[in-house]
């Protein structure tokens, strides 16, 4: 069918569809529907009136956007939807009725004219809508006093100005309302004053004397004034009397603050507000706390119902549950005493509806009843629960059974869902296991205050409460420290006397060593086995000078001080010995004549002692098996 056409129209050469009716072909109508959804999502700006200027909405209809056919209009606008007799004549939204100004009080009718007022002769207003005292004798029979017209404003007010509550309103008209308060307040003031001075007379009608006692003691309080010892000057008992006038006024006006105070208490009306605790009965949420709807951005997260402002489900379930701040309305309904309370409520109606003797029982009337009942009722429900299962076991048997391991131990599984990666590491659905030692923590046995290795001296394990090192002696405290002291600085001591050799003449004399203890005698003895040398082998040595550090009681321990020239050649000599172990040679710089004539086991010929260059060199050309660098070789050396 070649006349029948369903492509829309639209503008010539536009993007709109507008009043232009203007076939389009199908690429311009799909180009033109790309174009709308762009609009809308925001993407491109949106089209502009020529007529005023303004951005057209996307989103409004096509059957608004669209102008009639009538007013010729081959673009897009919406001026056709503008009330045409609205213009720039409105008036000002600050501008209002002048009420009650006269034209020109100067120029005033001195007849009467027709149509005027009849009671005062105005042409502003007819006679029923005037406001004047009403004459015996009208302004229309006399003729005279006639009141000027008055100034009748015709406002043509927009939608804004029409709507406006206090347009027109005089912020200088609330002064005569607060010096009318002012007014009321001195007044109120002045009466007090008079009733002071009227109970002060009454009070000094007895006497002067009397009269000054009371007025002190109404003045200083009963508690801590002094009684007067005389009678009081004219000038004292001017000034006591406004005092004390002061005193009642300021007591007063306290007063009524308190009655303001409990005003404030009483509720609002039209709203349901505990004044005490400021908050409303609404579930109303803390301004510094985050919206729930924003916990979760996610749209299938859980739903929030803006009406009731509940979200049910928890926001985020892949989270920790310790670590949820809010893990939604469900979590309050069903936790807690929530549950319990529930079947306390569900066991009451069904009692009500079943009509038991638990059904006369009211959980907010008496809710100690309900709990006995509902106590009751469990404990019959798993009687009977018991009784049936142990018929229904003595009837078809299989108890041993009942009475088999779990099935995660039968057949090693189980169904929690457990999710690892690829390296074998859990990612999710099981709880991270704690690590245990096999070794009691924190149990400090023998009446120790520190675990066993928190002391260590001279290569030894102890404790630090005592120095001890024995794992299974008795704690002595700070005795057992000074004990250990003690002995350290005794076996000092007698390594010092083991050197000049009084040590072991001490030793070999007996008479000598029955003077002294059995400890005493075993550190000599120790001190003696230490220094591992005779007296001929310390009188041989003696004439070699010391290469020790400083403070130090081993070869390569305390301040070193190294010979620049010893450490060089010593490294050579080193360097020169790990080439000839490397080769299969001996160690011996004579190579062959020395496996020949090979040394014996207990021979000291030929030992020299080791220096602290020799020592150091030897540290510096060792070769460390477990250094990854240690067979590295720089190319460049090569």
């Amino acid at each position: 069918m070649s006349g029948a056409n369903n492509t829309p129209l639209g503008t010539k050469g536009g993007d709109l569809p507008s009043a232009g009716q203007v076939k389009l072909s199908r690429e311009e109508f799909k180009r033109q529907k790309v174009i709308e959804e762009q609009r809308k999502a925001g993407t491109i700006p949106a089209e502009v009136d020529p007529e005023t200027g303004k951005d057209i909405n996307p989103h409004i209809p096509q059957y608004i956007s669209s102008a009639p056919w009538y007013l010729d209009i081959n673009h897009a606008t919406l001026k056709h939807q503008r009330n045409p007799k609205e213009g720039t004549d409105r008036d000002d939204m600050n501008t209002w009725y002048q009420r009650g100004v006269f034209k020109d009080t100067s120029v005033v009718a001195k007849k009467f004219r027709k149509g005027a007022c009849e009671n005062c002769g105005a042409m502003s207003h007819k006679t029923r809508d005037c406001v004047d005292r009403p004459r015996a004798k009208s302004a229309k029979q006399t003729n005279k006093t006639l009141a000027p017209d008055e100034h009748v404003s015709s406002l043509s007010l927009g939608f804004d100005a029409k709507r406006d509550r206090w347009n027109g309103y005089d912020p200088n008209d609330h002064s005569k309302v607060i010096q009318d308060w002012e007014l009321v307040d001195a007044e109120r003031r002045r009466i007090r004053e008079e009733e002071a001075q009227k109970n002060l007379n009454e009070a000094a009608a007895g006497g002067d004397t009397a009269g000054d006692g009371a007025i002190s003691s109404i003045l200083a309080g009963s508690s801590s004034s002094k009684p007067s010892t005389g009678a009081l000057t004219a000038e004292e008992k001017e000034r006591l009397e406004k005092k004390q006038l002061l005193a009642i006024l300021d007591d007063e006006d306290e007063g009524e603050k308190d009655e303001d105070i409990y005003a404030d208490a009483a509720d609002q009306i039209g709203q349901k507000l505990d004044t005490k605790s400021r908050t409303t009965v609404r579930n109303l949420r803390i301004r510094e706390d985050t919206a729930k709807y924003l916990l979760n951005l996610d749209v299938n997260s859980a739903h929030y119902d803006p009406k009731t402002r509940s979200m049910r489900d928890n926001p985020n379930k892949e989270k920790d549950p310790n670590q949820l701040q809010y893990a939604g309305d469900n979590f309050v309904r069903w936790t807690g005493d929530a549950p319990k309370m529930a079947q306390l409520q569900m066991f009451a109606w069904q009692s009500e509806a079943e009509r038991t003797a638990a059904s006369q029982i009211h959980l907010q009337a008496n809710p100690t009843m309900g709990e006995i009942l509902f106590k009751e009722h469990q404990q019959k429900k798993e009687a009977v629960a018991e009784v049936k299962k142990g018929s229904v076991l003595e009837r078809y048997g299989g108890e041993e059974y009942l009475q088999a391991p779990p099935k995660e131990l039968l057949l090693a599984q189980t169904e929690n869902y457990v999710e690892y990666s690829q390296s074998g590491k859990i990612i999710k659905g099981q709880e991270k296991a704690t690590i245990r030692s096999k070794y009691e923590e924190d149990v400090c046995p023998q009446n120790h205050t520190s675990v066993w290795g928190s002391w260590w001296n001279a290569g030894q394990w102890g404790y630090a409460c005592c120095h001890s090192f024995s794992r299974n002696s008795y704690c002595t405290g700070q005795a057992g420290i000074d004990a250990a002291n003690a002995a350290a600085k005794l076996m000092q001591d007698a390594v010092a006397k083991a050197g000049t050799g009084q040590a072991a003449s001490s030793i070999s004399n007996p008479s000598a060593a029955t003077s002294k203890t059995l400890y005493e005698s075993h550190i000599l003895k120790v001190a003696k086995d230490l220094t591992g040398k005779d007296s001929s082998t310390s009188k041989r040595q003696s004439h070699q000078p010391s290469k020790l550090g400083t403070g130090a009681s081993r070869l390569g321990e305390g301040e070193i001080v190294l010979d620049e020239e010893k450490l060089k050649k010593a490294k050579e000599q080193e360097e020169a010995r790990l080439k000839r172990h490397a080769d299969g040679d001996s160690d011996d710089e004579d190579g062959g004549k020395a496996r020949k004539s090979r040394k014996k086991y207990n021979s000291l010929e030929g030992t020299t002692n080791v220096t602290e260059e020799e020592l150091e060199a030897y540290r510096m050309k060792k070769t460390g098996f477990d250094d990854p660098m240690a067979k590295y070789v720089d190319s460049e050396d090569e």
